[in-house]
């Protein structure tokens, strides 16, 4: 931001009794088309950063493992991301932690491609299956039903296919045989082949409880816990504009978010709104780590791997409800 610029959102601000305005902070998102993270980008279109005094730049990329590779090596502040990294890194002694749930439900679905002959999750042994980016929440949900199934959770090779338009070009063209996706490409899938088979979805809350036995925390705002400690303020504005967005969410018709969102995130207004309608309840409408989510998600990670089930990973320590709580107040 240049002073200039700063100063003068700094006035405003002040007029206004909103905070100060801040530095530049760079959120990377893993896949900004995916309905998972809606709540970032259109935090943006709504100018809720702006609102609590923060100029922010989003910062697109592939998959969650990608993003989080860029906060780590500190090209990017936050990630826009699935809060069970924080549990994997923490099981190798790096302090994350997230500040800001945006999804309550992963909202993840296993989609089988046209005319391949697989019925259920143990007929992916042997098979070619997409996921947003090796290493994302996308390839580790794939790991744990492989093993729920009694297999090698590398019994399916895995390629990246982004989310999106990609992960349905890929799934058509039959490069893959199914693949570990979210909305909207699971309703664009469903909107172009009436017989499409779902072997998992994980989009409702009764679906995904039957799963984890409990609502499982997915899409959220992380960052290192040192990064928290230095911009205590920065970290506060943007758990408020999150909260502020998700109100905004469940208060609005899709039709009108669909408006509000970028036209090239957006492609096909018809199926992005269909998407919405689909999706809505997994995401949060308070930005709250609900009772369970979180373990959930460690029963789940420990389930497929033994270093974090060996790592007695605190979870205390892996997310913060207090700038949530304050910012409802």
């Amino acid at each position: 931001m240049g002073f200039g610029k700063y100063l003068f959102a700094t006035l405003v601000a002040a007029t206004l009794g909103l905070p100060a305005a801040a530095d530049t902070v760079k959120i990377a998102i893993g896949g900004s088309s995916c309905i998972c993270y809606l709540p970032t980008v259109l935090a943006k279109e709504l100018g809720n950063y702006e609102k609590h005094g923060l100029d922010v730049e989003l910062i697109d990329f592939k998959g969650g493992s990608a993003a989080l590779k860029a906060v780590v090596g500190g090209s990017a502040d936050v990630v826009s991301g699935y809060y069970e990294h924080t549990i994997s890194l923490a099981a190798k002694r790096q302090q994350l932690a997230a500040f800001v749930v945006m999804d309550r439900l992963p909202g993840i679905a296993m989609v089988v491609g046209p005319d391949k002959q697989i019925s259920t999750v143990a007929d992916l042994a042997g098979k070619t299956v997409g996921v947003t980016a090796p290493g994302s929440s996308t390839d580790f949900f794939l790991k744990y039903m492989l093993s729920r199934e009694g297999l090698d959770p590398s019994s399916a090779s895995v390629v990246g296919v982004g989310v999106g338009a990609t992960a349905v070009v890929a799934l058509e063209q039959g490069g893959i045989d199914a693949v570990v996706t979210l909305d909207p490409a699971i309703s664009q899938l469903k909107n172009r082949h009436a017989d499409l088979k779902m072997l998992v979805d994980t989009r409702k809350e009764a679906d995904a409880r039957a799963l984890f036995g409990a609502d499982y925390a997915g899409g959220a705002l992380y960052t290192r816990q040192e990064w928290i400690d230095a911009h205590p303020e920065a970290t506060q504005a943007l758990a408020a504009a999150i909260v502020d967005t998700l109100k905004y969410i469940h208060e609005t018709p899709p039709e009108e978010i669909a408006d509000r969102m970028p036209a090239e995130l957006v492609g096909d207004r018809d199926i992005y709104v269909e998407s919405l309608k689909s999706s809505l309840e997994m995401i949060s409408r308070d930005g709250l780590m609900e009772d369970g989510a979180a373990e959930a998600v460690l029963k789940v990670m420990s389930f497929n791997s033994p270093e974090i089930a060996a790592a007695n990973v605190d979870l205390s320590k892996t997310y913060t409800n207090a700038f949530v709580e304050k910012a409802s107040q």
